[in-house]
Parts: structure tokens; sequence; C-alpha cells
């Protein structure tokens, strides 16, 4: 539809300023037509027109204190948006000139594209709205008053790591360098929420920031960062606070879900700015999450951090195109392995157990049931030749107690347990349904009723009773029962319990990105300042795979490859246009002229506020032309395929299941129409099987019984003619459609419940992830120090050294002399091997295995040294962090540097002159003494 630059100013430009809280018609915020004096031509002294000398900005929008915050260009509809550029930037220079204020900020917009050019700082961005004044201010503040973020320090009592510090050090780097997106992948449990926290806490110092965001994909995960920002940043204000519902503004942190954000922005009453925030934080940002909530990104074009455990090489191509960043190089990246073999490690290995059962592995047939129990389903009446089914099938369509119950009893009997040996530690058992979850429990109640059912209990999202101080999570968290939380998806990812040494794979998983998120609430170290008495321990955690998942990951490293599904209100959309084309084709224009009405409708309903609609807003505005439908051809019809039908997943208020009905009647009455008779045969029983379960006890349902046996007999959809039958079901669908919600659906339709008697095939310790410790070398440690145990018992000068007396040079001579006898390899040198001391002497080994004096390896003294080296010095740059972390490696697998090293290879990787080009000389002779004192 095109418009003058007149009407679009009035119907569109003055209508989106209005959105943002500008009243036009007000001179105090805007100065329409805006009058800029410009010099005259030379040897020109009068202006020889009225307008020569003169230039007329479209909108300049004031601060409160009436200076110029905003100059807007105004383009007509038909006319490129771009075209208004350097006519703005042109207008927002010589107001500069003309008044003597700064002015860095311009719009230009043809009403359906607005472009933000913050001038001098970053390149035009298109945005979905203008910012509010409140907005323009902030952004003003944020300009006069931001520090250089190359020299900000880094608050390490929030995030004093070497990698976190490297991350950070990335993300402020640049920014400097003015980019916008960034990728964190670090792996879980190595405190991705700290980091981010140290992260903002910088950008807010050096007032960069203002307004932040923070998203996350669970309630349970909200609560958790605000509990997380609480600790580390108690004075900066938050959102929510316990029981708020809509938003606040004035505050300086925000938590939220993805839902629930989304919900905001389309929400006309909240009202809330697409400039609201300086910083988004994208929590867990992998594909599910590029599908699904993509919009909150679009609306909020802010600087966005995204975090995610997913491992590099498992990462989509769409994730990596979010933020910007190249495949398989996000913006910084630390794996799980490095965190493992890190020394000390900063998380915890694991151990795993692969558990299958007889029925898992050989199905459950006549063959592989035993007698007893086959006289058993005699007596109930059953035919064991019918029974029959895969091991894949368990949980599925054949649902078996015995093999639930020896899963339980195989956890019970390997688990890691708690000081005492009779408990297990804190477990997650990961279940496949909620069915399945009860079933368990119910399993841990009678095998174990001696704790009251205080044991074990489920853990699922859609219970009020898991949220809140006391709830289930709380406790589970911070109380000594339940020791077993029963999970359905909840704990998948992202809750910390520090505690937990076990975690049961009841179901198989497909997702590799899942499989490692679920792995990870086992890899976080114990805070040995606050240990629980039920986990006072932890160097390693249990993995008990009770559905070859490792195998499968072996085998299959990306998992399954699962094919997006279109939402229902596209396809509905897409249904209605293919019937459309199909009803043209066959010159059918009035069943055509209907679904025509019917598509228009569903288009007028999509929601407004949606930035997706907002951005179509050219596309849609064509569907106005006064001949768009009435000559609807094949190309119209393809611009509607591929336009505007993908605008329906924004679709999110709706009765899906009226829409579902509403869906099946559409396809029906297609395949009708396209002479598919077998199709539309097996679509129509499915029809009449959702009305049979329609409950006749509801009154509403009851008010349309009639309708509801017609629908269920031959008659009614024998019609004479195609319009019959378009009558017929839009009648049904107006009808029965909100009905549907009421359908009683039988449960576990087709599922066959047995209690067998299973029993195990196969138990075996596997290794799978980081590399583990050579096995020699654990073995040998464990000799020593079991041989060293026995020998205290009698020996004299081990009890003496145990009683922490000083022992004499013959002493220790003769101790040397007695081990050697008793083992010909226990000697100083392999002592310093195995420990990784090279320092250290013979008795201080032995008061070490006695608990007397603790030996830091080579690796942890280094590493030590290095890390506090960082916290002295927390203003490096990002390239100086990557030296120091080769440097610390090289000195571990050297054991000694020297002056020339530094500025060759590897050295030189990071810069050409090494070292000299990376610190400076006062830098170089602190970084020299540090290695000096580590070689001595």
């Amino acid at each position: 539809m095109n418009r003058t630059e007149a009407q679009t100013r009035s119907e569109l430009i003055d209508n989106l300023l209005s959105q943002s809280g500008w009243n036009v018609k007000d001179p105090l915020q805007v100065v329409e037509e805006f009058d800029i004096l410009t010099s005259l031509p030379d040897r020109v002294a009068e202006p020889r027109t009225p307008y020569e000398g003169h230039q007329f900005s479209d909108y300049v929008l004031l601060a409160k204190n009436g200076k110029p915050l905003a100059v807007v260009e105004a383009k007509k509809t038909s006319k490129e948006a771009a075209l208004g550029r350097e006519q703005a930037k042109q207008y927002c220079q010589n107001v500069q000139k003309q008044l003597g204020c700064e002015l860095p900020f311009c719009f230009y917009t043809n009403g359906l594209e607005t472009y933000f050019w913050d001038l001098d700082n970053y390149p035009p961005r298109k945005v979905v709205g203008f910012p509010t004044r409140d907005d323009l201010e902030r952004f003003q503040y944020i300009r006069r008053n931001r520090k250089p973020l190359t020299q900000e320090l880094i608050n390490t009592s929030i995030a004093d790591r070497d990698y976190q510090i490297r991350a950070i050090r990335a993300v402020l780097e640049g920014i400097e360098q003015k980019k916008r997106e960034f990728l964190l992948v670090m792996a879980t449990g190595t405190g991705k929420t700290r980091t981010c926290i140290a992260l903002v806490d910088a950008l807010m110092r050096s007032a960069h920031a203002e307004k932040v965001l923070f998203l996350v994909d669970r309630i349970a995960l909200r609560e958790q960062a605000l509990a997380a920002f609480k600790e580390h940043l108690p004075n900066e204000p938050r959102w929510p606070n316990v029981g708020e519902k809509l938003i606040a503004k004035d505050r300086r942190i925000y938590v939220s879900t993805y839902p629930s954000m989304l919900n905001i922005i389309r929400d006309e009453a909240q009202n809330l700015s697409p400039h609201f925030f300086d910083l988004i934080v994208v929590d867990e940002s992998h594909r599910s999450i590029y599908n699904t909530y993509r919009e909150v990104l679009d609306y909020f074009k802010t600087i966005i951090v995204g975090l995610t455990a997913t491992p590099t090489d498992i990462i989509d191509h769409n994730t990596f195109q979010l933020f910007n960043c190249e495949d398989g190089l996000p913006s910084f990246a630390y794996t799980f392995e490095e965190a493992v073999n890190h020394v000390p490690p900063y998380l915890c290995n694991f151990q795993v157990m692969k558990i299958q059962t007889r029925f898992q592995m050989e199905g459950i047939s006549k063959r592989t049931i035993s007698l007893e129990d086959q006289k058993k389903l005699l007596l109930e009446g059953k035919e064991v030749e019918e029974i029959n089914f895969e091991g894949s099938q368990l949980e599925k369509q054949v649902i078996n107690k015995g093999t639930n119950t020896l899963i339980v009893r195989e956890f019970m009997e390997e688990c890691i347990k708690d000081d005492n040996g009779v408990l297990p530690g804190k477990t997650i058992f990961f279940c496949s349904t909620i069915s399945h979850a009860r079933r368990i429990e119910e399993i841990f109640d009678k095998l174990y009723p001696q704790y009251k059912g205080e044991l074990a209990k489920v853990l699922v999202s859609d219970d009020p009773r898991v949220y809140g101080k006391g709830g289930l999570l709380d406790q589970f968290k911070t109380c000594d029962m339940p020791r077993i939380a029963i999970s359905v998806d909840m704990l998948d990812t992202g809750i910390d319990v520090l505690e937990i040494v076990n975690l049961v794979f009841a179901k198989p998983v497909y997702s590799y990105t899942k499989f490692w998120q679920m792995i990870g609430r086992g890899t976080r170290l114990l805070d040995l300042r606050n240990t629980k008495p039920w986990c006072t321990e932890k160097d390693v955690f249990l993995i008990l795979d009770c559905w070859d998942n490792f195998e499968y990951f072996k085998l299959q490293p990306k998992g399954k490859e699962l094919k997006p599904q279109l939402p229902l209100p596209v396809r509905l959309a897409g249904l209605r246009i293919d019937k459309i084309e199909k009803a043209i084709d066959l010159g059918q224009t009035q069943i055509a002229e209907r679904e025509i009405t019917k598509l228009r409708q569903q288009i007028s309903q999509l929601p407004q506020n949606s930035v997706v609609i907002k951005e179509a807003f050219a596309n849609l505005d064509l569907l106005n032309e006064p001949n768009f439908w009435i000559t609807l051809n094949h190309q119209r019809l393809e611009f509607l395929r591929s336009e505007i039908k993908p605008l329906f997943r924004t679709v999110s208020e709706a009765d899906f299941k009226a829409m579902r009905f509403e869906r099946d009647l559409l396809e029906y009455s297609l395949a009708k129409l396209s002479k598919e008779s077998e199709k539309a045969d097996t679509l129509r029983e499915g029809i009449v099987e959702q009305i049979s379960e329609l409950p006749l006890s509801i009154s509403f349902v009851k008010a349309e019984e009639n309708m509801i046996r017609a629908a269920q007999t031959n008659h009614f959809w024998a019609k004479n003619s195609a319009i019959e039958l378009e009558d017929a079901l839009d009648e049904l669908n107006a009808r029965l459609a909100p009905l549907m919600k009421f359908r009683e659906q039988p449960q576990n339709t087709g599922q066959v419940h047995l209690d067998l008697t299973d029993e195990l095939h196969k138990k075996e310790r596997v290794e799978f992830g980081p590399q583990h410790e050579s096995v020699s070398i654990s073995r040998y440690r464990e000799m020593v120090e079991i041989m060293i145990a026995e020998l205290t018992e009698h020996n004299p000068i081990l009890q003496k050294i145990r009683s922490g007396e000083e022992v004499t040079p013959v002493e220790a001579d003769e101790l040397v002399e007695l081990l050697h006898a008793e083992h010909p390899h226990i000697t100083e040198e392999l002592l310093r091997k195995v420990y990784q001391n090279r320092k250290a002497h013979f008795i201080q080994f032995i008061r070490h295995i006695l608990g007397i004096e603790t030996l830091k390896s080579f690796p942890e003294t280094v590493g030590e040294a290095f890390d506090q080296f960082i916290r002295q010095h927390s203003n490096l740059t990002g390239r100086q962090l990557d030296f120091l972390n080769l440097l610390k490696s090289f000195i571990i697998e050297r054991e000694k540097v020297e002056k020339r090293d530094l500025i060759n290879a590897p050295f030189t990787v990071i810069h050409p002159q090494g070292i000299r080009g990376v610190f400076s000389p006062a830098e170089i002779n602190e970084i020299l003494q540090l290695t000096e004192q580590l070689a001595a």
C-alpha cells in the first residue's frame, strides 16, 4: 500500500513514536520540522529563497531539559529507509554546530523499517521501535561516563579462576572492538553464572551497562540465578522480587524465563521498550532456544552473551550464526577435559557402570520368561505365546515391574554411599515418563519401608510442592532426606547440587547436548568450607547406565538428528493455502472464497505486538491491496506460503486441541477435494474416534449430543455435493472443536503391564570421556599406602612419625632400608614421580601418607602460583592471560623455564616477539621472578 511521506508520518511513524511514549504534538517532547540553520553558499550574503540556509529535520526528540536527544529522518513507505541515512547524520552534525551540544543519536525510517545509528560508536542497526526518553537519556549517560574496558579490574572475589577471567576479558575486549554478540562455551559446573555476574559487575562499574537481563529456560534456574546475583551483587536491585508478576522498570538486574519475557514484550499493558536492556545474557544457548525464543533476542537488539555447556563440535550452525561466530569458533571455550585435568581439578570426574537386564537385551517372550513366571501367567489366564516384546519396548508398549525392581536393587548395591556405608549419597534417577518415575518411587518404598517413604521422591516441574523454601527440591539440596530425586526432564539441566555422587540413566537419551547436561549434574566439586554430613568428600561420581547410552554416543557422537516439527498454527495455515489452490485449480470458486475468508480471519488474529509480525509489516501491508485477494494467482499463493505462513509460528495463545480438530477436518476436506479416497477414509475414522471420546457426562458436551451422535454415522459424511460437505464440516467445527478439551483419551492404550522376574545380563565398568589416570601409578600409590599403614601398627619409627616426633638421620636410613626390603621399587626417586613432587625427601612422603603433612604436587604448586598471580593482576588482557596459561603448561611439562625460552616457540604463537610483544619490561620482571621461584 503506497503512502506519501505525510501519510507515512501520520499513519505509521507518529504511531511508532507514540508506542515509545513520545507525544508528537507536545513541543516539549518532539519538535517536527526542526529548523536547522546552515551556512550560505560562497559569495551569497543573503538567502535568495525562503529556504536557503535552512534544513528541516522531520523530528527532533528532546530530553527532559529541552535539549535535543535524537534526530528522526522519515521517508515514504515506497522508498528505502536507507535513503535517509546520510541525511540523518548530516542533520545531527548541523544541530550540534548550531546549538553547541552533543547529539550522537539518529534514526531513519520509512514506517516499515527503522534504523538506529549511534554515531562514532556503532554502525546503524535495524530496530523494532524507537527508544523511550529514559532510554535515550541512559544511552547519553553511558556515552559520557563509560571507561575503557581493556584495563577494567575484574572482581576476583566473584570469579577468580584463570579461565573465568579469560572468558570475561574476551567479552570486554570484544565490546571495546564494537562487537555485540558473544558465545561462551563452558563445561557444566565451571561457573558460567559466576563468570557472567563478574562480567556484569565489570560492565556496571565501568558505566557500560545500566540494565541487564539474564534469560533462563526454567523457573528453578531463575530462582538459582536470582540467589547468585543476590549473593555476589547484593546492592544491585533485582527483578522479580517474590510475588512480582508485572515488570518493574526501576531495577538494574532482571532474571526471567524465556516464556515470561516473550509474554511481557507482547503485552501492550506492560509496554517494555526494545531498548530497555544494555546487555542480555542467554543461558543454555542451544538449538531449542534458537528455534523457540529467537523472537526475544530479535526484539532487544543489544549486546548479547550466550552461555552453553554443549561441546563446540556439537553446537549447530544456527547457534554460531545467532552469536555472529564462525562455525566451531566461539568467543571463548573451556572444556570438561580441561577442567578435569587441571591441577587441582576444577570438576569431578566420573566412573561408568553399565547395567543391562536379560529382558532389555533379549526381550520378553516365552524363551526368556522363567518357568515359574510362566506358570503364574497361566494361572492369571494369560497366554504366554502371546507375550512377545523387544527390549527396546520396555517402558513404552510393555511395563515390567521386575525389570525396574532389578535396576533399583543393583543401584542400591553399587551406588556410592555416605560415610556410614549404608544409605546412598545424593542421587538423581533419570526416568522416561512421570508414570515411570512413580513406579520407581513405589519400588523404593516397597523394598526399603524402614525409611518411611522419605528415601526417594519424585520431582517433576508441574508439581507445585517442588518449588520454594521447604519444597521438595529445597529438601533434596539442604536436608539429609530424600537421598534420591526421581526426575523426568526437570533435573536434567541447570540444577546445582554439589553433593550428587550417583546418576542413574533409567532411560535412553538421544540428544548428545542433553546427555552431557545430565552428566553435568554430578561434575561439581564440594565446597570444602561448607560440607554436608551426608557427603564429606567427593573425588569421583558414579553413573549407572541402564540403557547403553555411552555405547550409543560412541557409535553416534552427535546423537539422533530430530526432524524439526512445524508448529500446529503453521500447518493449519499451510493446509488452508493448499486447499485454496486446489479449489481454484478445480474451478470451485465458492469453496475457494470461503477458505480465503477463513485465512484472512486467521491472519487478522496474528499477535500484533510480536517482533516477527512487526518486522513483516511490509509483507502484511501488501495483503491490504484491493486486488490481492480478488486475483489470487499461483504467484500470490506462493507468496502466502513463503512469507505469510511462517508468521503463524508466533501464535502461542490458542485452544490447540480445538485447532488440532480443525486441522483434521481441513485435511479431510482437502483429501475429498483431491479425490484421495483412501486418505479421506483414514482421516474420517480418526475424526469419528475423537468425537466418540467426548464425555456426555459434562453439561457443555451433553448440549451437543445430537450432533455428536450424528457425526458418528455414515449418513453424516455422505453428502451429495462438495458445498454440502463444506457446510457440514463448518458446523461440526463450530460446535465440537471447542469441546475437544474435554475429550477422555484412554490412558496407556495398548500398554501391557507385567510383573515378571528379570535377571542381570551384564554388569561392567566402562571407560568414557576424559583421559583416566594411569592404572599403574594409581595402583603403585595404593600399594605403598596400604603397606605403610600395615607397618605402622608395629614399627616404632613409623609410630614416632605418626605421633609428630622428629626422627634421626639414622632412623630415617633404617626405615628406607626396611621399606626397600619389603618392596624393592619403593625409592625416593619413584615416590617423587608418583606424587609429582621433585623436591620432597623420603620422610616427607611418609609423613604425607600418614596424614601428618600435606605435600602438594608440582602441577598443584605451579597452578596455585599462577592463579594467585592472575588474581593480583585482574586487569590482564585476553592475550596476556593466554600467554600465562601457555607458560603454566610449559613449566608443568618441562619443570623449568629459561629467559630465552620466552621469546621462542611455542610463545611466538601468541606474539612473534614472544613475551616482549605481550608484556611491559616491568611485567616481564615480575613473571621472571615467578618462574625462578617455581624452578628453585
